[in-house]
């Protein structure tokens, strides 16, 4: 048994024989969003990186090379030099407590849904990517038509409305020359793809997303992309959209025909198909036509807390150097418990409401999560609000979970344990 040991020990000292670098993400880190820059930047080196679940925040360990230390130093991202005896430590120190680790090999092909007139800061996903130097592609309804998505590994929908009603901004903008340009504009598009109207050319494009994510895509949304998307598998077939929007009349008795089996998250729910109701459904809680707003200083939600070893998924999109984050407002802040299906993962709620604010699933290959709100560090965005400078916010919890998602997809897969 003593030799056994000493075996042990010995492969342990090999496998760590060379000096670490370890980028922590706990709150020594200066930049915690560029520091998953660095990561998604020695990923694309070939360079593998271990994740340290739950250890300091979620740090990463990377073999030592000096010019990855040197562009930690330019992007202002705290690191330090572990010797061989200091790795052997932190190992011994994940094996024996709620942690693990992951090991990320490859970078994810990254693409996010938005139109090409917006502006970077309309979508916090975009923001982030942007300001932690992480590349990415656009695309479009024609590119995702023409089959571009398969180029792509992780797919973030913009703040988008797939149930063709124009964010349902129609009671207050609908005489507005903006709002009249987008309409024009998305039913030559629909027309030029071949449909008769937006709201069945937004249906389809919403199937072909659940095919994407089916064979093997991580698909992650934001705000009224969560719902809307749902609420658009779910019309399969139905016409839910009021003719102010597409001409046509409402199929009668239209929320008896709903097929939730085709939904990926959410179940049970009723459509809100007045035009004059700044609301697709009663999935949205606190409501965006009836909000219940408690202020930025008093309003936040809790993380759940997994099992590192034994489901490391959630743990991963759930890492972060505070367990409590301030919460965010969208035209989609969150998600009622009750309209959620039970296999469905919970992440985040607010413990004093029927509110979920994070949620993650898997379906086909694929997963997808759920993010509620419309920007982290914008309590209340409204149209028009100048961009967030996440250089005041690098430290920022919100936006660590939207960049957990970008990393979730190099991890090596394997086998949970329940």
């Amino acid at each position: 048994m003593k030799r056994l040991i000493i075996i042990v020990i010995s492969f342990l000292q090999l496998v760590v024989a060379a000096d670490k670098l370890l980028i922590p993400m706990d709150q020594i880190q200066k930049d915690h969003l560029k520091a998953y820059g660095i990561a998604f930047w020695t990923l694309e080196k070939n360079i593998n990186i271990e994740w340290l679940l739950n250890y300091r925040g979620g740090s990463f360990l990377i073999d030592y090379y000096s010019p990855i230390a040197q562009e930690c130093r330019i992007r202002g991202v705290s690191f330090n030099r572990i010797t061989a005896n200091g790795v052997l430590d932190i190992y011994t120190e994940i094996e024996q407590n709620n942690m693990d680790i992951v090991l990320l090999e490859k970078a994810p092909r990254i693409a996010i849904y938005t139109p090409q007139n917006k502006q970077p800061w309309d979508d916090a996903v975009t923001l982030a990517l942007t300001y932690a130097e992480v590349p990415y592609k656009t695309l479009w309804d024609e590119e995702v038509f023409q089959g571009e998505l398969e180029k792509y590994d992780w797919l973030h929908l913009h703040h988008e409305d797939f149930t063709g009603q124009y964010g349902k901004f129609y009671r207050n903008y609908h005489t507005a020359q903006w709002y009249i340009e987008q309409q024009s504009k998305s039913e030559a598009m629909a027309k030029g793809l071949g449909f008769l109207t937006v709201h069945e050319q937004k249906k389809a494009l919403s199937r072909l997303i659940r095919d994407y994510v089916g064979n093997g895509g991580f698909l992650f949304a934001m705000c009224s992309a969560t719902d809307t998307y749902d609420i658009a598998l779910a019309e399969d077939g139905i016409d839910a959209a009021h003719h102010v929007f597409d001409g046509t009349p409402i199929t009668s008795n239209v929320n008896s025909k709903l097929d939730y089996k085709k939904t990926f998250a959410f179940t049970n729910f009723s459509l809100m198909t007045d035009p004059l109701v700044y609301e697709f459904s009663d999935i949205d809680f606190p409501p965006s036509h009836n909000p219940v707003t408690r202020g930025a200083e008093a309003d936040y939600f809790t993380l759940f807390e997994f099992s590192a070893k034994y489901d490391p998924v959630p743990t991963m999109l759930t890492q972060n150097h505070v367990t409590v984050i301030k919460g965010f407002m969208g035209q989609t802040t969150g998600f009622h418990r009750e309209r959620i299906k039970k296999h469905v993962v919970l992440m985040g709620e607010d413990p004093a409401s029927p509110q979920v604010k994070y949620l993650h699933g898997n379906f086909g290959q694929g997963t997808y999560t759920f993010l509620g709100g419309h920007d982290p560090e914008d309590y209340q965005h409204f149209v028009g609000d100048p961009p967030t400078d996440l250089s005041l916010h690098r430290n920022s919890p919100g936006y660590r979970l939207i960049l957990n998602n970008i990393l979730f997809p190099a991890a090596r897969k394997k086998e949970r344990k329940t």
